[in-house]
């Protein structure tokens, strides 16, 4: 089995902003040269997720949504009281996960037409990383 590792930086413009990285994922499958395996993609960072689903603008307006709604932000978290106050950021993440393991096949992702990877960066600001490590022949 051959492993290759890709570290993307990914910067956002928005306290909270999800992206469409799906171009960087197929691009590190390139250049791996795998064929048949996984890819794992991992947020390194305890306030930034990644999710697959669909790039449809209405939609990701309702994940945002439902997530603020899940866990808003707020001036009471324990987490915020001494130094930070991204405690609702922290709590995105685990709504959303914060890695996606995803089928790789003759060198191209198993995914339906509407299925893309994002990663929602829920306390932007700062240039987050993540890891693309692609697994197999």
């Amino acid at each position: 089995m051959r492993i290759h590792n890709e570290y993307v930086t990914v910067h956002v413009r928005q306290q909270r902003e999800l992206v469409n990285i799906t171009s960087q994922v197929k691009a590190a499958i390139e250049k791996s040269g795998i064929r048949d395996g996984l890819v794992l993609v991992t947020s390194l960072h305890v306030n930034a997720g990644i999710f697959v689903n669909d790039e449809e603008a209405g939609l990701l307006q309702d994940i945002d949504a439902w997530l603020d709604q899940l866990a808003p932000q707020r001036d009471d978290y324990k987490h915020g009281s001494k130094f930070e106050s991204n405690a609702s950021a922290h709590l995105k993440t685990i709504l959303t996960g914060n890695q996606a393991a995803l089928a790789l096949t003759e060198g191209k992702l198993e995914f339906g037409p509407w299925q893309y990877v994002f990663f929602a960066d829920f306390d932007g600001g700062r240039p987050k990383r993540l890891l693309i490590k692609v697994l197999g022949e």
